[in-house]
């Protein structure tokens, strides 16, 4: 009977804001036809933006309700509403989402009122329910018809307040805009590094090589012992140019991936970090089915700059790192109980790896309070 009480009790905090959202929307539909008459008159044009900011504040908040009772998010997928007031009702007008909103609440106006049915079954549930369940040690019969009154609003509500197909896929041409201008500022990024290491490193190297050669060959008839030290130079310069060229190919992609796979390169970095690294993988075996070149490429580069920041501003010695496969993908997570405070908004090597991970249509989650702990995780959609 407890049980059946609270589940009422929760199913009831549902229906209650629905039935009052049901009578305000009474007033709110005068209030919208007063607007439709007053932008088709040019008189009241500018409340239309404003009035369908309010439909939106009031799917809003019916969309929080039912994902509090049901545990389903349910997504938003609106145009904003921006520029001068002409380009909002233009806006406005084509929304998709608008039209799906005005359905929700004309619908709304009519179910919403199923939670006036729990007063009844309140009554009618303590008494026949009490009687049921503290005399026969039955369960409950009439309280759980209260939730499913709230299962009957939540699903309706869910059904009417997704976004339309048009407005998701709108809405996913945008984030792959934005994540393709991500991938390219972040090519052209690796492109202005790559040439700045060959410039300042490799290339001044191979000059300072090239006249050490030069200077040995003048001086080796007339001073064969100083030509020799002049070779030696220019030897270890040579040494020095391979040993740069080696770190900018290990920039752009690690030789040990092609070697040892994501298991073997993750496990070489956590020995090369200076910190003791606590590894956890999950359905990645050595040997097993390897994602692709460009998704173990992210996630290793994203392990060693989070080490890195370990290693450099946490303030401690230990950290964790965990690879998981997923049946369509692979995460990623590294933790440290450091100091916390990490931004990857400020032109950090965090930024380039957020960059990175949105090319391949990823999620990147970075949680780092000050005081700690920080964590990034990282999930890669990939078939293995």
């Amino acid at each position: 009977m407890r049980a059946a009480i609270r589940q009422a009790v929760r199913a009831t905090a549902l229906l209650v804001p629905s039935v009052a959202l049901a009578f305000f929307s009474i007033l709110f539909i005068t209030v919208m036809m007063i607007t439709v008459v007053g932008t088709l008159a040019v008189v009241a044009a500018g409340l239309l933006p404003e009035t369908v900011l309010l439909i939106r504040r009031m799917a809003g908040m019916k969309r929080h309700r039912v994902a509090g009772w049901t545990g389903r998010e349910i997504p938003e997928a609106y145009l904003p509403l921006r520029g001068t007031l002409w380009e909002r009702i233009r806006t406005a007008l084509q929304d998709t989402c608008t039209y799906a909103d005005l359905r929700w609440m004309l619908t709304h106006y009519l179910y919403g009122f199923l939670g006036l049915l729990a007063a009844p079954l309140w009554v009618l549930g303590l008494v026949v329910d009490g009687a049921w369940c503290g005399l026969l040690r039955r369960n409950a019969v009439v309280l759980p018809l209260i939730s499913r009154l709230a299962d009957l609003d939540a699903t309706w509500s869910y059904a009417l307040l997704k976004p339309p197909p048009k407005a998701l896929l709108a809405e996913r041409v945008t984030v792959l805009t934005e994540t393709r201008a991500s991938a390219i500022a972040a090519h052209s990024a690796e492109l202005r590094r790559i040439e700045r290491d060959l410039h300042d490193g490799t290339q001044a190297r191979l000059v300072a090589l090239s006249m050490r050669i030069g200077l040995a060959k003048r001086a080796y008839d007339r001073d064969p012992e100083a030509a020799r030290k002049l070779l030696d130079e220019a030897q270890d310069q040579a040494q020095a140019a391979l040993a740069e060229l080696r770190h900018v190919v290990r920039a752009i992609h690690p030789p040990i991936l092609t070697d040892r796979g994501l298991v073997g390169a993750v496990r070489a970095l956590a020995a090369g970090s200076g910190l003791d690294v606590a590894i956890e993988f999950e359905n990645l075996p050595d040997g097993g089915p390897r994602a692709p070149a460009a998704v173990e490429a992210a996630a290793y580069f994203l392990v060693a700059e989070a080490l890195t920041n370990v290693a450099k501003y946490s303030g401690v010695t230990r950290a964790e790192a965990r690879l998981e496969r997923l049946p369509n993908g692979l995460r990623v997570c590294v933790r440290d109980e450091g100091r916390g405070g990490a931004d990857d908004t400020q032109g950090s090597g965090l930024l380039g790896i957020r960059r990175r991970v949105a090319a391949l249509d990823g999620t990147f989650s970075l949680t780092s309070p000050v005081g700690g702990p920080t964590v990034i995780e990282v999930e890669l959609p990939c078939v293995w």
